[in-house]
């Protein structure tokens, strides 16, 4: 309906526009038609009607506003309307003022504290303005859905106040944790939890409604672990404000005692691995010699290798393996395995970059490449093959020293040898020479033998040297 529609009709009395989907109406139109006094909207979209609407239509007698999708108005739009005007003028009321017929039923009302005004005003009318239908009903909230007008009370509106029963809430690990937030608020507020771990899951959330301005919301958490710790927020809003509590959850493992970290504890040493890798993942394996091997925990770090603060895995005892999936590819992530909480140190740390995400299906088995650390020296892993951070029955002293004989005689055959031994061209299989454990034969053959080897053996080991380095 366009602002000049009625322009020059300044006598018309009567105006139906019902059933035609207008969502909105130029009331301030209705000034060139100051005689109207039939005005039939019903059947339409309109879901707001502004404080002025009425303020231009003066000598209305009719008015029909039903089966609209109004929800909330304020009780201005009739304060300013003149005809209402007229009869709360005490010197008028003698006069003769002709009826005046309102129909606002069939919308969905909302019930909060926006609407209060209004009811106010349906239940203090009177005549000469009269309502076609007095019985208007509530739509929501749902506690009040269906409810009359006259049936209801309805409050101010309040900016959300939220508290807790208990600030800090301590739960045995694996028992349900259950977190509880009190809201008042008018209207209803929007609430949702938020906290300060990376790893996020989905937890129940219930609401009750204690009073007509306030709810309880409940946040459950099944089976609390130790990486569910941390600081919770509930946060409440309407359209006055926001507001927040926190509550600091504590998980408690009657496995873990919480006493410092003995100095035996803090020097063992622990065998890090990567057993297996597939295409967007890998596996860790580790060993460790401890005094209680049934009461050992493990705290696993894992994140980018650039991230100061890496999330931390607890793994309980008897468990010597862990997945990492979802891997982003051309990434470098850096893995370490401590006793309890501890800080990693640099031999219990894998660092290890995924390559480049290759689209084709058949070539999915090289999607990651691995470099490992080990002590001193850096291994490139082509895809396929398991890579050791460390060897059993060599300290890290010996390997190392070892691997770098073994790098330098490498390298001098390289130089003479045929130069198509290069890393690309490793089979993608493999796994020999790199994650075997020495056999027993093997330890009882004394190293001097491996100066006496055949020419054969030499070009044998000519190409593990190019095989790893």
């Amino acid at each position: 309906m366009h602002l000049k529609s009625l322009e020059y009709l300044t006598d018309l009395t009567e105006l139906r526009l019902q059933g035609n989907k207008l969502s909105t109406v130029p009331w301030t139109a209705f000034q060139d038609t100051p005689v109207l006094k039939i005005l039939d909207l019903k059947h339409n979209r309109l879901d707001v009607l502004p404080e002025h609407a009425l303020k231009y239509l003066p000598n209305l007698t009719y008015l029909d506003l039903s089966s609209n999708q109004l929800t909330v108005i304020s009780r201005d739009v009739f304060y300013n309307w003149p005809v209402y005007q007229k009869t709360q003028q005490p010197e008028r009321r003698m006069e003769a003022i002709a009826n005046a017929v309102l129909a606002l039923h069939a919308n969905p009302w909302i019930c909060d504290c926006r609407l209060r005004g209004f009811v106010q005003f349906i239940k203090s009318v009177s005549p000469p303005v009269i309502l076609m239908n007095s019985y208007l009903t509530c739509s929501s909230p749902k506690f009040r859905a269906g409810k009359f007008f006259h049936e209801v009370e309805l409050s101010s509106c309040m900016k959300p106040l939220t508290s807790s029963f208990d600030s800090n809430v301590t739960v045995h690990e694996g028992l349900n944790a259950t977190l509880t937030c009190l809201v008042q608020a008018s209207p209803s507020p929007t609430v949702w939890w938020t906290y300060t771990q990376k790893f996020l899951r989905a937890f129940n959330v219930s609401t009750t409604h204690m009073s007509e301005d306030t709810i309880k919301v409940e946040l459950v958490i099944p089976s609390a672990q130790l990486v569910d710790e941390g600081n919770y927020t509930c946060t409440a809003a309407n359209f006055l404000g926001n507001t927040a509590t926190t509550i600091a959850l504590k998980v408690h493992s009657p496995r873990m005692v919480a006493f410092a970290s003995t100095a035996s504890e803090e020097s063992v040493y622990i065998d890090v691995r990567i057993a297996k890798q597939t295409v967007y993942g890998i596996t860790l394996e580790w060993y460790a010699v401890t005094e209680n091997p049934g009461e050992t925990w493990y705290t696993l770090h894992f994140g980018k290798y650039e991230d100061s603060k890496k999330e931390m895995i607890y793994i309980g005892p008897g468990i010597n393996t862990y997945s990492v999936n979802d891997l982003l590819p051309a990434t470098k992530y850096e893995v370490c395995v401590t006793m309890r909480n501890q800080l990693p140190r640099k031999e219990q740390c894998i660092v290890f970059v995924t390559g480049s995400d290759i689209s084709e299906l058949e070539q999915r088995e090289k999607l990651i490449h691995i470099i490992i650390i080990v002590c001193a020296m850096v291994l490139a892993v082509p895809a396929g093959m398991y890579a050791c951070t460390t060897e059993t029955r060599f300290n890290c002293m010996e390997k190392c020293a070892d691997l770098c004989r073994k790098n330098r005689k490498g390298k001098k055959n390289l130089r003479g040898g045929n130069k198509e031994n290069t890393f690309d061209s490793l089979p993608t299989g493999s796994e020999e020479g790199l994650c075997h454990r020495d056999s027993s034969e093997d330890k009882k053959r004394p190293r001097a033998h491996e100066d006496k080897e055949t020419p054969n053996k030499q070009k044998l080991e000519h190409r593990n040297s190019a095989d790893l380095y």
